[in-house]
C-alpha cells in the first residue's frame, strides 16, 4: 500500500518508457485534499480539474479544499469524510475525482501505458475509484490484498455509465445477510457521456491455485496476473499452512509458497513476477518461464521521480550502502491482517519509541473492518484505534497489539502529514521490498528511466519495447 509513493509524476515517467506505469490507487482523496490545500504547487492538480467531465463538480472540490499560497505552517489540514456503506455524496465525488486526477496527470502527454493499483481490502471506496481511473482513460487496473472476483462484471458496467453495487464484506453478518456499496455514476456527476473504453484486470496473486480460481470462470476472470512472492513490498500473502515466525518474529515461508510457474503458464493469460525480480537476470528468467514480464516496486520507489518525501528517500538510501537498511515483515503491523513490510527507521512509527508515544486513533479509517453490531447495523473499527474502543465494538485487545496507523504513517510518508492540536505531526511509516541487490547497479540519484534501463539491460531489438516491468507501489 505504498500511498503516493508511485504517484503521477513516477508512473508518467515510466509510461513514457514504453513500460507500465503504475499509480498507487490508495488515498487518492487525502492526497488530492491536502495538495490543495498547501497550495497545488506548480498548478497540476488543478490543470486536471480542469479537464474533469463534470465542471461542476470540479469546481465545488476547488472551492472546498483549494488555498491559495497554501494554509499557514503548522496548521491542522481538513480533514475529508471517511468511506461508508452508505457514502454521502461529496465522499464520493472527491474519490472519483481524485482518481480522475492522479490518472490524468499521469496519461498526459504522451501514449504510453498507465495502470492503477487498488486493495481489495478497501471495497467502499473501489466503485468509485475505478470509476473515476476509468474516466482518465486508465489502461491497466491491478487490484491485490484479496481476490477480485466482483471486478470484471464492475468494469464492464461502469464502461457504460450503468449503476453498480460492489458486494462488501461484514465480519460476523447472518447467513443470508447481504451487504454493498453502490455507486449511480450519471446521477452523481450530472451529465451524460459517451462510453468509456474498459481497462484490463490484472489480479495480484500469491499462487497459481488462486490464479486458476478467477480464471476458470469468465465472470471472475482477469485479463492477466501478477505472481507476488513474500519478498515484495508492502502487504505479502500469509504462508500456506501453520503460521510459524522467525526469531525476529517474522512469518516463515516453505516449499508450499513457491510459485508454480508452469501451472500459471498453463492458464494460457498473462502474467507478470513480482518481489524480488528487479534485475536484467530475472527478467529473463522470468520470461524464459513464459511471463510476460517483471512488476518492480522498491527500485521506482527509491528513484528521485517517486513520490517519497526526499529526506526519507537520502535517509534510505545512505542506511542502504551502509548496510544497516532492515526491512522486517511484521504480522502484527497491518489492521489488514496481512503480513506487512516496514522499514525499521529511527523517527517512523516503525521505531518502538515512536510507536509508543503516538496517540491511537483512526481518522482516515481505510483498512477499517465492517462488522454487525449485536444489535443490528454495520459498524467500522480498526485494530489501530483506541483499544477500549476497539475492544467495545467486539474486538479482541490482543489483535491491537503491534498494530500501526498505516493509513496516517504512509500519508506522512509523501510529506502529506496531518498535523494535531498542539504542533504534533503524525510521523511517517516506510515500506519496501527485502531485496536491495539492484542498487549497486544504479547511478547515484537515479531516475526511473536509469533503473528502466539497467532492466532491460541484457535485451536488444523491439523486445526492448513491450511491457515487461511493470512498476508499482508495494501491495
Amino acid at each position: 500500500m505504498g500511498v503516493g509513493v508511485s504517484d503521477w509524476r513516477l508512473a508518467s515517467a515510466v509510461a513514457r518508457t514504453g513500460q507500465i506505469g503504475v499509480v498507487s490507487g490508495v488515498a487518492l482523496d487525502v492526497l488530492l485534499a491536502r495538495r490543495l490545500q498547501l497550495g497545488d504547487v506548480g498548478g497540476h492538480v488543478r490543470r486536471a480539474l480542469a479537464a474533469f467531465p463534470a465542471p461542476e463538480v470540479a469546481q465545488d472540490i476547488l472551492d472546498r479544499y483549494f488555498v491559495p499560497g497554501g494554509i499557514a505552517p503548522g496548521k491542522t489540514l481538513r480533514p475529508v469524510p471517511q468511506q461508508g456503506l452508505r457514502p454521502r455524496r461529496h465522499t464520493q465525488q472527491l474519490t472519483v475525482v481524485a482518481d480522475f486526477v492522479e490518472v490524468f496527470l499521469a496519461k498526459e502527454g504522451h501514449d504510453g501505458p498507465v495502470g492503477i493499483n487498488y486493495l481489495e481490502k478497501i471495497q467502499l471506496a473501489t466503485p468509485a475509484s475505478v470509476y473515476g481511473a476509468m474516466l482518465a482513460g486508465v489502461d491497466y487496473v491491478l487490484m491485490g490484498a484479496g481476490l477480485p472476483t466482483e471486478i470484471p462484471r464492475l468494469l464492464d458496467a461502469l464502461a457504460e455509465h450503468r449503476p453498480v453495487r460492489l458486494p462488501v464484506a461484514v465480519h460476523g453478518a447472518e447467513p443470508g445477510e447481504q451487504h454493498h456499496v453502490a455507486l449511480h455514476p450519471r446521477d452523481l456527476l450530472g451529465v451524460d457521456l459517451p462510453p468509456l473504453r474498459r481497462p484490463r484486470l490484472l489480479a495480484i496473486v500469491s499462487s497459481s491455485t488462486l490464479a486458476g480460481y478467477l480464471a476458470r470462470d469468465e465472470t471472475t476472470r482477469p485479463e492477466g496476473f501478477v505472481l507476488e512472492t513474500s519478498v515484495a513490498g508492502g502487504h505479502s500473502a500469509r504462508p500456506r499452512g501453520k503460521l510459524t515466525l522467525d526469531g525476529d518474529g517474522a512469518p516463515v515461508y516453505g516449499p508450499r509458497d513457491a510459485p508454480d510457474l508452469p501451472k500459471l503458464a498453463a492458464l494460457g493469460l498473462p502474467f507478470w513476477l513480482a518481489g524480488g525480480q528487479a534485475s536484467p537476470d530475472r527478467l529473463a528468467a522470468a520470461r524464459a518461464a513464459g511471463a510476460a514480464g517483471i512488476q518492480v516496486g522498491t527500485a521506482f520507489a527509491l528513484s528521485r521521480d517517486s513520490g517519497l518525501d526526499d529526506d526519507i528517500r537520502q535517509r534510505l538510501l545512505r542506511q542502504a550502502a551502509e548496510g544497516t537498511l532492515v526491512v522486517r515483515n511484521d504480522v502484527r503491523a497491518s489492521p489488514t491482517g496481512f503480513p506487512f513490510k516496514m522499514v525499521s527507521m529511527a523517527g517512523t512509527t516503525a521505531d518502538e519509541q515512536v510507536y509508543a508515544v503516538r496517540p491511537r486513533l483512526c481518522d482516515l479509517g481505510y483498512l477499517r473492518t465492517p462488522y454487525r453490531r449485536p444489535q443490528g447495523g454495520v459498524g467500522f473499527r480498526c485494530p489501530a484505534e483506541p483499544v477500549d474502543e476497539y475492544v467495545r465494538k467486539g474486538g479482541s485487545a490482543e489483535e491491537t497489539e503491534g498494530s500501526r496507523c498505516l493509513c496516517n504513517g504512509l500519508v506522512a510518508t509523501v510529506g502529506l502529514p496531518q498535523r494535531r492540536a498542539g504542533g504534533y505531526a503524525e510521523p511517517p511509516l516506510v515500506t519496501l521490498g527485502q531485496d536491495l541487490g539492484f542498487l549497486p547497479h544504479l547511478p547515484d540519484g537515479f531516475t526511473a528511466v536509469d533503473v528502466v534501463e539497467y532492466l532491460l539491460s541484457a535485451e536488444s531489438g523491439p523486445a526492448s519495447r513491450s511491457d515487461h516491468a511493470v512498476p508499482g507501489p508495494p501491495s
